[in-house]
């Protein structure tokens, strides 16, 4: 598991206790309930677009070294 793995399991176990917490009362506001599930929401998606990132600029790289032997391929004939 990597590091963002843990934090982003650790973030849900802490919305699920604050949640909890809420709804049985003398808890946290509203506010803060929400505030909790929005950065867990957040930080979810953050590593989910880096990760995408990463595999753009792989498809890109590949993307680049085709280009280059298509080019020498027609520059052959």
């Amino acid at each position: 598991m990597k590091i963002k793995d843990i934090i982003f399991w650790i973030l849900v176990i802490i919305s699920i206790v604050i949640v909890l917490w809420y709804l049985f009362g003398n808890s946290p506001t509203f506010e803060q309930t929400i505030l909790v599930l929005i950065l867990t929401v957040v930080f979810g998606i953050g590593t989910k677009v880096a990760v995408i990132g990463e595999k753009i600029n792989s498809i890109e790289k590949r993307f680049g070294v085709m280009a280059k032997d298509f080019r020498e391929h027609l520059n052959k004939k």
